[in-house]
């Protein structure tokens, strides 16, 4: 019902800028809440940050990463982005794209569809 396509990821320095895209089609992209996931080799998937479906764009991020990483959406362009100001070697990972009609704002969302994932791979 919803194809999501990431790019922006590939080989980064540590300190550098980066910034994910996830472009959206399908049913109406302003409908679902947006949000992003990474993953690295034998660790499990852990949450990024969430957006909202509207209104205000409410966001909501993983301790781990508040302060370091924003995320925005363009309704217009049917996007959503992922920023970081000063990335790190830990910050290796395929980052992934996700949607759903609702959203949650406490660390227990669980999106119902999912982009293929980007890899960013950050040296020294």
């Amino acid at each position: 019902q919803v194809q999501l396509v990431e790019s922006g990821g590939g080989l980064v320095q540590a300190g550098d800028s980066l910034r994910l895209s996830c472009a959206a089609s399908g049913r109406t992209f302003s409908s679902y809440a947006m949000g992003w996931f990474r993953q690295a080799p034998g660790k499990e998937r852990e949450f990024v940050a969430v957006i909202s479906v509207g209104g205000g764009f409410t966001t909501y991020y993983a301790d781990y990463v508040k302060c370091r990483f924003t995320i925005t959406r363009d309704n217009a362009k049917n996007k959503v982005y992922l920023q970081t100001n000063s990335i790190n070697q830990e910050d290796t990972d395929v980052y992934s794209c996700a949607a759903d009609p609702s959203a949650r704002y406490d660390g227990s969302w669980y999106p119902q569809y999912w982009g293929k994932g980007t890899q960013v791979n950050v040296s020294s």
